[in-house]
């Protein structure tokens, strides 16, 4: 059971590092520091947002229109902390 608990926080500290490089890759593509014209870093960039975007897509949907600011990772980011805390720490002393 300790297995699994591990795996879990294992794959959650890993999609949040993909949901941060996604994050700071998309800045980085909007100040034109980074070329998407770039194959390795379309292909990147095409990566994250296909496995951060469908978990992001329903957070966006109830979210107010904030003028272009998209605070959705943070509230993912958020979530699954608080998932990770519950599942890791809680279940752990159960065990």
């Amino acid at each position: 059971m300790f297995a699994i608990i591990q795996l879990i926080d294992s794959l959650i500290s890993l999609y949040l590092w993909c949901l941060f490089i996604f994050v700071i890759l998309t800045w980085l593509i909007q100040f034109g520091v980074v070329n998407t014209q770039n194959r390795l870093v379309y292909l990147v960039v095409d990566f994250l947002y296909k496995i951060t975007d469908p978990v992001l897509r329903p957070i966006r949907r109830f979210l107010p229109n904030l003028g272009g600011i998209d605070i959705s990772p943070i509230i993912l980011v958020l979530a699954l902390i608080f998932i990770r805390n519950l599942i890791v720490v809680d279940l752990a002393k159960l065990l």
